[in-house]
């Protein structure tokens, strides 16, 4: 199997709640079909998560099935929305920076900062998407709350 591909970092971007351009830059390598799923996801990732709209996101991008690997979400695009619709009354301000964006054939990886308030140190994520003719089918998750210090002077991104 190939690497995955960075796309580049996306810090602004998607922060701000408009596509980045390195979103619209071709990776050097990536297929056509890997530029296409790369900005399937983060298209939804920004209408979902900083545009606050996940109902509209995964009428748009998440298929007829929705294979969910999250412990905390059912599977199904109703379970995805209705969750993060609860999530977004509760959590007004909460935004994501996409720091890097990769692809390998059917598979996106994000590399995300997900921060509740513009104070909180917020959560590390690298979220991993299936993508079958266009549509988000799959997604795993791996979480991790970024820490106030660091013995070897490193972000997490």
């Amino acid at each position: 199997m190939k690497s995955l591909l960075i796309a580049g970092v996306m810090a602004v971007g998607l922060a701000a709640g408009s596509m980045p351009a390195a979103a619209e830059t071709p990776a050097q390598g990536r297929t056509p079909t890997e530029e296409a799923n790369a900005h399937v996801v983060t298209a939804f990732y920004d209408l979902a998560f900083n545009r606050h709209r996940p109902t509209e996101a995964a009428r748009l991008y998440i298929g007829d099935r929705y294979i969910q690997h999250n412990a905390e979400v059912p599977n199904g695009a109703a379970a995805f929305y209705g969750f993060f619709e609860g999530h977004f009354r509760d959590h007004p301000q909460s935004r994501v920076t996409i720091h890097r964006v990769l692809a390998d054939g059917d598979l996106v990886a994000l590399h995300l900062h997900s921060q509740e308030t513009p104070q909180d140190p917020g959560r590390a994520i690298v979220d991993i998407f299936r993508l079958e003719n266009g549509k988000i089918v799959e997604h795993f998750d791996v979480v991790q709350d970024v820490p106030t210090t660091s013995v070897n002077g490193n972000t997490m991104f």
